[in-house]
């Protein structure tokens, strides 16, 4: 059987690479802390567990419409139009399965092969792929950590080209933990308010910042809501990733291509999550918070114990919940040192260059676990330490 050419160019995401490596350790008797999968490591909250059981009593077991439940898509679009200070309705939202269908299904409704899409770099591994998948050109954006692993609009003005079709942005950020400042935001909004490009903005992080304020949002500035896609759910902020339950706000027109690619793909998101979502973002808010703040206690405590490391560099992120360490004082590629963390020490992370090439001398580290295991994590790779330290 031959492949199409196509599956050449698709990647895979490197975290579950990892954890299939951790887990045959495992299988073989060791113990692996597990620093590599970007998920909490909470419960789904009681009511939302409780509406889906109602939901499956009551018989929202059928098929569903293709752009999701209304009285959900109601729900999303008055969130969405507060937290974001913008006016958007029904029209404007799709409800897939998962966060991933809003990557790509508008790139595959938008992008011809030979445009141009910008992402960020380090980035999320799958904007990437989708783009090369597509036949379409990706053009890394370099986020440094100098610039908290925000743009330099200088540098996102000389990228930006005729072929340029679409800027994909994700704040908080992925594996940085980094917020783009809003004034960064406000000025790349005038750069592209009177082009023909659109912009995808990941926003699956948006209730997990360590700010005083929350992130900003591209779509909130004035005329950018119909240049805008936000790609939103319920995986991270109610620890809801095996539910797989998403969405996307979006122009009516470009509603209309996704719902035609789900009905082809995955006819609907299941019904009784969706009656659980509305329970997710319309019910208490208790346990978001509480999550919220067990992030920062794990990531303050993490990041200064990190910093203890000989040849580790680490800045505390301000979202999200990754310390992406700088371990370029190593001496060692940080492929390298993240195999060896692995084999040797037990320690699962991720290394900064699968994410793109301007990660090259950092590994991801996911906080989303105990305080002990973190401490655990860092007393081994302190152990480990002494082999490039000397």
């Amino acid at each position: 059987m031959k492949l199409a050419e196509r599956m050449q160019r698709i990647e895979v995401e490197s975290a579950f690479d990892i954890l299939v490596k951790a887990r045959a350790l495992e299988a073989g008797g060791r113990n692996v802390v597990h620093l590599e999968i970007g998920e909490p490591d909470f419960k789904t909250p009681a009511h939302i567990v409780e509406a889906a059981k109602q939901a499956l009593d009551e018989g929202w077991t059928h098929y569903g419409p293709t752009q999701g439940l209304p009285e959900l898509r109601e729900t999303i679009a008055g969130y969405v139009s507060e937290t974001r200070s913008v006016s958007v309705g029904t029209e404007n939202v799709c409800v897939v399965p998962g966060g991933k269908p809003i990557i790509f299904f508008p790139m595959l409704a938008l992008l011809e092969p030979g445009d141009e899409v910008l992402y960020p770099d380090p980035g999320f591994p799958i904007y990437r792929s989708m783009i090369r998948f597509l036949g379409a050109t990706p053009v890394p954006i370099p986020l440094t950590e100098e610039t908290g692993f925000s743009f330099d609009l200088n540098r996102v003005r000389e990228l930006i080209k005729e072929r340029t079709k679409l800027i994909v942005l994700n704040s908080p950020q992925n594996p940085t933990g980094g917020i783009i400042p809003e004034q960064d935001l406000r000025q790349l909004a005038q750069l592209v308010l009177d082009r023909d490009l659109v912009v995808l903005s990941d926003e699956i992080y948006s209730r997990i910042y360590y700010t005083e304020r929350p992130p900003f949002s591209i779509a909130s500035v004035p005329g950018m809501l119909e240049k805008t896609i936000i790609l939103d759910g319920f995986s991270k902020t109610y620890a809801m990733t095996g539910w797989r339950l998403g969405y996307g706000v979006m122009p009516p027109s470009l509603v209309e291509a996704v719902n035609k690619l789900m009905v082809n793909s995955n006819s609907c998101a299941a019904t009784f999550t969706q009656r659980a979502a509305i329970a997710a973002i319309t019910g208490p808010q208790d346990d978001v918070i509480s999550m919220v703040a067990e992030f920062r206690r794990r990531r303050d405590a993490f990041c200064r114990a990190v910093n203890e490391v000989p040849g580790f560099r680490c800045a505390l992120p301000g979202g999200a919940f990754y310390a992406f360490a700088n371990v370029q004082g190593t001496g060692i590629r940080s492929k390298d040192l993240a195999d060896l963390l692995l084999q040797e020490a037990g320690v699962a992370g991720l290394d900064g260059s699968s994410f793109g090439e301007n990660g090259e001398g950092f590994i991801r580290f996911s906080y989303a676990n105990s305080l002990e295991n973190l401490d655990e994590a860092v007393r081994r790779i302190k152990e480990l330490s002494q082999r490039w330290a000397r």
